[in-house]
């Protein structure tokens, strides 16, 4: 580095980039940790908000000299308004530092009292004593953690709402058309897509479900509990002040929690993961399900026909590929992966601190953030565009053998079942098996074959 500034901390002397926000503590982990992705903005954001309501709470409680938080609210005020890439050049640590997330705390410090600087240095304002006031790295980091994955989580339910609302439509259009079931992937009796696509709405409701139920618990915060959850060096009522202050910010009902357990345990964000886990384990089995489906176009089952958003093969031309399926498919992956992550790190509290926020801060973001624009595009540029194969659904039911099921209140099982096996053998259809084995006449075969009676349609709401 040839054009520097020389700061101190307490452990001496550090060279830092002269046009730099940040201060000494920063640059040794800017060193000492330049592997991995940065910290993500949302965390940023939040440590931000946080330092702007603790020097308006500890302007209020007379802890802090009202020139002082004045100042320091600006400055917060003015990083907010930031675009994310601006905002950004003066946050470069890393998500692998240290597990209580201090350096990224010192870096929002450090940031805003230099900042405080340039714009009034008749005030002098100190990273940790004032921007820090009242606060520890241990109590502001895991309240941003909550924070931030709330708001990521509120982003993801309205993704999840546009594809219910989206399926509800295809739902309503195809309610009476009829195409042939399948478990264990074989043939079963017929319903119609319309009651299958009930069954993915059913799903993404019932996900939405748990996801709301559980994430309401990242509404508690450590906040006030500073270094061991103590909260001491701060005055009486301080973090139900911070948590007013920042419900008032957010427009959320944020509220106190138990502080040994906010900072030695993250189980409200490792609860909640489960329940993304769960609605990507869900889109993964939905994606699935259409893919198939629109297996072909001549050569799979052909029942649907996807949007074709981009050529799909560099060497067969007029190939479509089911590009969106395959993407949120990818990303459910991950999510899983990201679920592990979390479920281990949050296991390995120590004592009074869990020292593993920024992976699972990370990891907890980087699934709502992927889901989150990927769902959007899976729903408009996949789902919206789907059409049924009317035909072909026909003539899979037509042609297969597990609609003998209607004739087995009539005729009895085992005479249904020599039907199917006669009409597998010869290559027929049911019908002249049946006649052939002389158990149904033509008459009573039509009578009892509707395919669309067997999915019980008129007895369900759509």
């Amino acid at each position: 580095m040839t054009d520097y500034r020389i700061e101190e901390d307490t452990l001496g002397k550090v060279k830092v980039p002269k046009n730099a926000l940040w201060g000494p503590q920063t640059e040794r982990s800017r060193n000492n940790f330049p592997t991995g992705p940065v910290m993500p903005v949302q965390i940023i954001k939040s440590l931000i908000t946080i330092k702007l309501a603790a020097a308006k709470v500890n302007q209020a409680q007379g802890s802090l000299a009202a020139d002082k938080a004045t100042l320091i609210e600006k400055v917060c005020r003015q990083l907010l308004s930031l675009t994310d890439q601006n905002l950004m050049a003066d946050f470069p640590l890393r998500v692998f530092q240290t597990g209580s997330g201090t350096q990224t705390n010192m870096n929002v410090n450090e940031v805003i009292a230099n900042l405080c600087k340039q714009l009034d240095s008749r005030i002098e304002i100190l990273p940790n004593d004032d921007v820090n006031h009242s606060q520890s790295s241990n109590d502001t980091f895991p309240s941003a953690m909550n924070i931030a994955a709330y708001q990521s989580v509120t982003k993801l339910e309205t993704e999840i709402k546009h594809l219910i609302a989206v399926l509800k439509d295809k739902q309503q259009q195809y309610w009476q058309v009829v195409k042939i079931g399948r478990t264990h992937l074989q043939d079963a009796t017929p319903l119609t897509f319309g009651q299958e696509i009930s069954g993915w709405v059913s799903t993404l409701e019932h996900d939405r479900h748990y996801i709301t139920e559980t994430s309401d618990t990242l509404l508690e915060l450590p906040i006030g509990g500073t270094a061991v959850g103590t909260g001491l060096n701060t005055l009486p009522g301080f973090d139900t002040k911070m948590v007013a202050m920042l419900s008032d910010n957010y427009s959320l009902p944020f509220r106190t929690q138990n502080k040994f357990f906010g900072l030695s345990n993250h189980s409200g964000l490792t609860v909640t993961h489960g329940a993304i886990r769960t609605l990507a384990g869900d889109l993964l089995k939905i994606a699935n399900d259409i893919r198939f489906l629109a297996s072909g176009p001549r050569a799979g089952y052909g029942e649907l026909t996807i949007p074709a958003n981009e050529p799909g093969s560099s060497i067969m031309p007029g190939k479509v590929n089911p590009t969106q399926a395959e993407a949120i498919t990818m990303a459910a992956t991950r999510v899983m992966g990201n679920d592990t992550t979390i479920e281990v790190a949050a296991s390995q509290g120590n004592f009074e601190m869990n020292v593993y926020k920024p992976v699972i801060i990370f990891s907890f973001l980087e699934s709502t953030t992927l889901l989150t624009g990927i769902l959007h595009h899976f729903t408009d540029k996949l789902v919206a565009g789907m059409t049924v194969n009317a035909d072909r659904m026909q003539e899979l039911v037509d042609n297969s053998l597990m609609t003998v099921t209607a004739l087995s209140p009539h005729i009895g099982y085992h005479k249904a079942a020599e039907i199917a096996q006669l009409a597998h053998q010869d290559g027929t259809k049911l019908k002249d098996a049946a006649i052939k084995l002389g158990y149904v006449s033509g008459t009573d075969f039509d009578k009892w074959m509707k395919p669309l009676d067997m999915t019980n349609i008129e007895q369900q709401d759509s």
